[in-house]
């Protein structure tokens, strides 16, 4: 299972938001590069940054800043947050960054993703499953829709994607615990799906546990900003999977 620290760019600045809530955020640090750089001395080698901008309005306010986050480290990046259209994948992937995560737009326009995979490679492409109650949430979580997520990813694997970010959103920023039947579930409906888990992971059980359930990934956010788990440690339940 690789571990990917979390950071969710808001103005500019690394924050965490309650549940998705821009209503609720905490900021953490006003320099992202400075998070970045210190997971990397932790010994990390991959990123997951949101735009947070991006998923609410669709701007690249935060484009300079991922950048930055490239530039100054060798880590594996990949960026999710209002990318609907190919220019910006383009856009990150000519940033540097590693991989791309494709979230509302895979529910409205499955086509477009099954383009981007075939056209950039099922390890460029990532999609983002964020999910309340069961079923696929969009714009920024504010929208649940109609559609089961389990068979929301079962549709991804038929369009050629092979990775996905799957986020309880009750869950999420709670320190409460991960979702871990639900994972179990996951990958026992779609074993050849890499899933990573995203929200609440806050034990270092939790990471034991899920990689021992065959998780591809995991994903720590608020955990790691409050202290509640340690980069260090946590980075000792990796183990090896098949290369981004």
């Amino acid at each position: 299972m690789k571990i990917f620290p979390a950071i969710d760019l808001l103005d500019g600045q690394a924050v965490r938001l309650y549940q998705g809530s821009y209503e609720d955020v905490t900021v953490y640090e006003s320099d992202p590069v400075k998070v970045a750089l210190g997971f990397e001395r932790a010994g990390a080698t991959h990123l997951h940054v949101v735009d947070l901008d991006g998923a609410r309005d669709g701007t690249l306010a935060n484009l300079d800043t991922v950048k930055a986050i490239v530039a100054a480290t060798h880590l594996f990046v990949e960026v999710g947050g209002g990318i609907r259209d190919e220019e910006r994948i383009r856009t990150y992937l000519a940033a540097g960054v590693g991989r791309v995560i494709l979230g509302s737009v895979a529910l409205r326009k499955p086509d477009f993703v099954e383009r981007m995979v075939a056209t950039y490679g099922a390890d460029r492409i990532a999609v983002g499953v964020d999910a309340r109650d069961g079923m696929v949430a969009v714009d920024g979580w504010k929208t649940v829709s109609q559609t089961p997520a389990v068979d929301f990813c079962a549709e991804m694997l038929r369009r050629g994607v092979t990775d996905i970010i799957y986020t309880d959103i009750s869950r999420d920023g709670a320190l409460s615990g991960t979702n871990l039947p639900l994972y179990r579930v996951l990958r026992e409906a779609l074993p050849s799906m890499h899933f990573t888990a995203s929200g609440g992971i806050t034990y270092y059980d939790e990471l034991k546990k899920l990689s021992e359930m065959g998780i591809w990934g995991a994903i720590l956010g608020k955990a790691l900003y409050t202290g509640a788990l340690d980069l260090t440690e946590a980075l000792t339940y990796e183990r090896e999977v098949p290369p981004c």
